[in-house]
Order: structure tokens, then C-alpha cells, then sequence
């Protein structure tokens, strides 16, 4: 008996979504998703071009329904970070077992980083890179003490390595059009990363307190891409531990005392008075 809720049900998100809600395990879904399926998604999308023009929540549910007449689903046709939704977020978070981020833009992907911080709740999230040359899948435990957040490992990354090049910018065209610095991936590509963030999710529903893989994130490149990935279908194991300088994370700093107040004022008021 497990609550599972989701955030996204795009082209990355939808066969997550439909992996994981058939382990008989799963009971209860909350879905969160606003958007509209359009003609654009069709070619990357489990959901048929019929569907055009239909909520994508709706149209995830009545897929679900029709796999598992059983399962209970909760829709939630909002944006995440809508701030006249939030109760309703927050109390679904509350009462969910795990939860699985699909969004795709970082402002999302922070603040389901503290939604699910914030309960205590196991989430897992997978990311397909530009042109589907290759994939992350990352799992979080924030009941563990020593577990990162989203950006200890987002951090991390960047400064590890550079999974995306932009283009160089056309300098012999100002004012031109911005040229698109980033190649949807193909639904080969999306599938692939899609089933290993399904494996990830059921392993961590299975054992939320013992579950232990040797990574926190996982990435597969599914193409030779030079300056990049010098492998095809090679997998990188990364162990990314919380930061102690995180600004996300880091325990709050203890309160100070009126009297280390008092001095710490004087010392930069005396500061002050010799510059």
C-alpha cells in the first residue's frame, strides 16, 4: 500500500508515471500537472494525437484507469509553484509515501526539492539531456542526515563535468534570431532514461530506509558525442554527499545570544568608526 505522488506528466514523466503505477504496491496517485496536450508533444508522447487539445492530467489519469481499474488517482491541474495550490500540495506531499519530480525547469525541480525536504518523503528524479545523448537519474532521502538536496548535487555536476555545449553565439547577425540551444530528445532516448527512473523509483519504494545502489545519481550516455561523451551506453556512478556550504541545505546557524549580539555590534560599529 504506497501513495506516490508526481509532478509532470510530459513525455519524460508519462511512462515513469505508467511504470511505476503498475507495481501492485502502488494504490494512490497524485498527479500534478497543468498543461495542455498539444500537436508538438504527439511525436515524443505515450498519449495518442487524438488526445490533442485534452488536459494532460485527465488524459494521465484515464490511462492509469484503464491499466488499473483499482488505483486511486488524485489530480491536481496546477502549476506546482502556484501559490493558491500550495495547501493542497503540501498536504498531499504530506500523506505520500515517495515522490517522483518529471518537471522540466529548475525553478520547479527546487521547490519540489524542499516540498519533499520539508515532509521528509524519498524522491527520485531523472533528467534526459539535449538531443537524448545520454540521461540522469538522481534519488534523494531527506530523512537521512547525510543526504544532499537537489542543489548539493546540481552543484556538484556543474562543476564536474559539462554534459551540454551551447553553440556559439552568431556574432556576424545582431539583432537576428536566437538560434535554439537546446535539441529535443527522441522517444527512444526519453524511454530509456524513463525505465531507469522507474527501476530507481521501485527500488526506493521497496526499502525507503535501507536502500543503498552505491550512487545518488546515475548517468547514461546513449550517444558518442564528442567534447562530451567518448562512450556510448556507458553508465557513471556519482556519490554526491550533502555540501556543508549549501545554501539550500546547511543547518541554520544557532542563535546568538543578546549579549554576542551586543558585541558583535560594537565591533562593527568600531569598525566603522576607524574608516
Amino acid at each position: 500500500m504506497a501513495h506516490l505522488i508526481q509532478v509532470g506528466a510530459g513525455s519524460g514523466g508519462m511512462p515513469v508515471l505508467d511504470m511505476v503505477s503498475r507495481h501492485r504496491q502502488v494504490t494512490h496517485v497524485t498527479l500534478i500537472e497543468p498543461d495542455i496536450y498539444k500537436p508538438h508533444n504527439v511525436e515524443r508522447h505515450l498519449l495518442p494525437a487524438s488526445a490533442v487539445g485534452e488536459c494532460k492530467a485527465v488524459l494521465a489519469e484515464r490511462w492509469l484507469k484503464e491499466r488499473r481499474p483499482d488505483l486511486e488517482v488524485r489530480l491536481l491541474v496546477c502549476d506546482l509553484m502556484d501559490p493558491a495550490r500550495q495547501a493542497e500540495i503540501e498536504d498531499a506531499a504530506a500523506s505520500a509515501d515517495l515522490g517522483i519530480c518529471a518537471a522540466d525547469n529548475e525553478p520547479a525541480k527546487y521547490h519540489w526539492d524542499a516540498l519533499m525536504r520539508r515532509h521528509k518523503k524519498p524522491w527520485t528524479l531523472g533528467e534526459v539531456l539535449s538531443g537524448g545523448i545520454g540521461g540522469f537519474v538522481h534519488w534523494f532521502a531527506p530523512a537521512r542526515e547525510d543526504g544532499p538536496c537537489y542543489g548539493c548535487v546540481a552543484g556538484h555536476l556543474q562543476r564536474a563535468m559539462v554534459v551540454d555545449k551551447a553553440p556559439p553565439p552568431d556574432y556576424s547577425n545582431p539583432g537576428g534570431p536566437v538560434p535554439e540551444t537546446t535539441v529535443p530528445a527522441g522517444m527512444a532516448s526519453i524511454h530509456a532514461i524513463a525505465s531507469l527512473h522507474a527501476l530507481v523509483t521501485l527500488d526506493l519504494l521497496s526499502d525507503p530506509a535501507g536502500y543503498a545502489p552505491g550512487f545518488t545519481t546515475l548517468l547514461l550516455t546513449l550517444r558518442r558525442t564528442p567534447d562530451v561523451f567518448e562512450e556510448a551506453y556507458r553508465p557513471f556512478r556519482f556519490r554526491v554527499a550533502r555540501a556543508p556550504n549549501c545554501l539550500i541545505c546547511r543547518p541554520p546557524p544557532a542563535p546568538s545570544s543578546v549579549e554576542e549580539l551586543d558585541v558583535a555590534l560594537d565591533e562593527a560599529l568600531a569598525r566603522l568608526g576607524h574608516e
